[in-house]
């Protein structure tokens, strides 16, 4: 079984930099703002102050660079479509993104996708899934806060979001609950 050892935050990234060329692979995690990113990289890595948590979204303005096993690095994207901050600010972070992602010539080993499971994909989630398709890239769909479905709802949101989603797989995840935390953790490395 997979195992995360030991994880340890290494630089924020803006751009081109020699670490992510240093051959290592690379795990990204992109998410819409205030989804839990942080929150699911903390539970994943035991770690309770690993990725900063905030309840203002956009709080993470560059590419976190986190080493995973002395092996791996998982990259902290800035999260999509938060509302508060300025336009100027909104648009450095997806070309930011974007470049990362499509442009920048580095491979990510796999792309985890976080999403609400409790209130599903929204438009955004859908394109920034569409488009990471385009590229083809390997992906894996986190639906997180699944411990806020109430136990009725549960299985048809997740039915829902298989459904969306058709071709990826989906891994029902509570950071609070601890659900899904051996499944992605197996899943990334």
């Amino acid at each position: 079984m997979a195992k995360i050892a030991s994880a340890e935050f290494v630089k924020g990234v803006v751009g081109t930099d020699v670490i992510l060329a240093d051959g290592t692979p690379q795990v990204a995690f992109i998410g819409r703002s205030n989804v839990g990113k942080s929150s699911v990289i903390n539970s994943l890595t035991k770690k309770k102050d690993l990725a900063r948590t905030s309840s203002f979204p956009g709080r993470t303005q560059e590419l976190n660079v986190f080493l995973i096993n002395r092996s791996l690095y998982l990259v902290d994207l800035p999260g999509y479509g938060f509302a508060k901050g300025s336009h100027e600010l909104r648009e450095r972070l997806l070309k930011l993104i974007d470049w990362y992602l499509l442009r920048s010539g580095y491979v990510q080993k796999k792309i985890v996708l976080i999403i609400d499971a409790y209130v599903g994909p929204i438009e955004t989630d859908l394109e920034v899934f569409q488009r990471l398709l385009e590229y083809g890239k390997d992906i894996v769909v986190v639906a997180n806060k699944v411990d806020k479905l109430r136990q009725s709802e549960y299985q048809k949101q997740l039915q829902s979001i298989q459904n969306i989603f058709q071709g990826c797989r989906v891994i029902p995840y509570s950071s609070y609950t601890k659900i899904g935390i051996k499944e992605l953790t197996n899943e990334i490395l």
